[in-house]
């Protein structure tokens, strides 16, 4: 039985449409998958469902028809009753979904009261149930938590416990595991899957993780330039694709191989140690720490990858944050030759988030041009504009988008545009905090390409943290496992993926095989 119905589905926002007749079914129980690169039209068809469109400004063509059961849900006045109640959504970038003013709790608990009319004490017991269902540990604790107290991981997650608190028939989840590390991703995909089962709840699983999509869906559709390519049963499209487009997606997913090579020390890491104050006592003074990073020692080398691996919370980006001299830390970060008297020249970082790091009130070339202001000062406005169109072009975007704003972009333009800001300034380091987990897998291709190309010409240095395991084997000469805030494992990358000596290690890798 279909629930739900998308006929000749338009986007246009003036003269541009961005989607263009799309025809999808999904049927009660199934989970589809979507597959494209960034910006070929997977989230306006969602928000499209949702009715979380910029309305008047994004408009439909009169054919334009998106049925939930018998409901149109195109300019219904009624879609409150339905939007977060019988659908419910996931958004690929948690940190900008939720409210950071309010606690975690009281977001969660808000869609509860508000489409079941119960009690906020019952809503609070709910949330907890929610929280534990969704792998967040501690859940009595965290309810109290505002966003930012939460890794990326833990925000995502609770995300989906918002999305499915009022046990919905229809699930969008666009990129929902984007922040997540394997294990977490694995645990995600199980309880979507047991969702599925046993509130017969459908499911619309947007990715560009062609692994997810193969591991949980069952149909699939393809889209490229806002149209729908090729669509049929997952199984089919995988073994037998017929669209040259798919063809791409699915080579793209093979990663190129890393090989190792010697090198001279960088930079030295020593007995790093970074502490979050938790409880207070009663004279307001500090009587309890969490170590998020515990006395971790580690070397990088000229012109190497080093990989971080490990679970959301383990202190990978409080790691790369104290290297950046971001927060507070102790020990000591020790250079090869003299210490540059411009730290945060010679280290540059991509944050996880492009969105929240990149200032929505400037344009692209403002935004990847203004390390030149602080670093090259007595370059003209002409040099100036010569390298942010080359370092434009360096990471695949047109030099036309510079007088554009970050809203205007999709996650994973906007991912490059915060890797062209981090290497207009020529660092001998970069700190690449999940720098493809915003994109698909042929940008993530293109961008790891990228980065071992400049790597090559340079001799730039990475500290590459990420939980996609085969992005970590694909650029990282030698990779860390951290787990609780300590290394528990380091070696070459070879010999970490092929003879991990630690359970967890072991765990991380099975887990990403899946």
């Amino acid at each position: 039985m279909e629930i739900l119905n998308i006929s000749n589905l338009d986007v246009c926002f003036d003269k541009n449409c961005p989607v263009k007749n799309v025809n999808l079914t999904l049927k009660k129980g199934e989970i589809l998958g979507i597959v494209g690169e960034s910006g070929s039209g997977k989230t306006l068809t969602a928000l499209s469902i949702m009715g979380l469109l910029p309305y008047p400004k994004a408009q439909h063509s009169k054919k334009s028809s998106i049925k939930y059961h018998d409901i149109e849900l195109l300019n219904n006045p009624n879609i409150n009753n339905i939007r977060g109640n019988r659908i419910g959504i996931v958004f690929q970038e948690p940190m900008s979904s939720l409210n950071p003013l309010h606690k975690i709790g009281k977001q969660i608990a808000e869609t509860l009261i508000t489409h079941r009319k119960i009690s906020t004490s019952q809503a609070q017991a709910e949330t907890i149930d929610l929280l534990k269902l969704c792998g967040i540990k501690n859940a009595t604790q965290k309810i109290n938590a505002y966003p930012h107290e939460l890794s990326g991981g833990q925000r995502q997650r609770v995300m989906i416990a918002m999305a499915i608190a009022n046990k919905p028939d229809i699930l969008i989840a666009d990129e929902p595991t984007t922040a997540l590390d394997v294990t977490v991703q694995e645990q995600i995909i199980e309880l979507l899957l047991d969702l599925r089962q046993k509130l017969d709840m459908s499911i619309i699983f947007i990715s560009h993780d062609l692994r997810l999509i193969n591991r949980i869906a069952d149909s699939v559709a393809i889209m490229k330039d806002g149209k729908i390519i090729e669509q049929g049963k997952c199984h089919q499209i995988f073994n037998q694709p017929q669209h040259n487009y798919t063809k791409t997606l699915i080579e793209s997913h093979n990663i190129l191989i890393k090989k190792d090579k010697t090198s001279k020390t960088l930079v030295s890491l020593s007995n790093i140690e970074v502490k979050f104050p938790q409880q207070k006592n009663f004279f307001g003074h500090v009587s309890d720490y969490l170590k998020a990073v515990d006395n971790v020692s580690i070397d990088i080398m000229e012109g190497q990858t080093i990989g971080i691996i490990g679970e959301s919370g383990s202190g990978k980006t409080t790691l790369g944050q104290a290297l950046c001299k971001l927060i507070p830390f102790k020990g000591g970060i020790l250079t090869s030759g003299e210490i540059p008297q411009n730290w945060h020249k010679f280290v540059q970082i991509v944050f996880q988030d492009p969105y929240n790091s990149l200032n929505p009130r400037m344009n692209i070339e403002e935004i990847v041009g203004e390390g030149l202001l602080v670093h090259f000062p007595n370059l003209s406005a002409q040099e100036r504009r010569k390298r942010i169109i080359d370092v434009l072009k360096e990471v695949g975007l047109s030099p036309n988008i510079a007088n554009r704003y970050p809203h205007e972009f999709s996650g994973g333009q906007r991912q490059r545009i915060a890797i062209a800001r981090a290497l207009i300034v020529e660092p001998s380091l970069i700190v690449l905090d999940e720098p493809t987990s915003a994109l698909d897998v042929t940008i993530q291709a293109q961008i790891l390409k990228l980065l071992n190309n400049i790597q090559e010409k340079k001799g730039i240095s990475y500290l590459f943290i990420s939980h996609n395991m085969q992005a970590i084997k694909a650029i990282s000469h030698q990779i860390a496992v951290m787990k609780d805030g300590r290394i528990i494992e380091i070696g070459s990358a070879e010999q970490v993926f092929n003879n991990p000596k630690h359970s967890y290690t072991q765990q991380l890798i099975k887990a990403s095989l899946l």
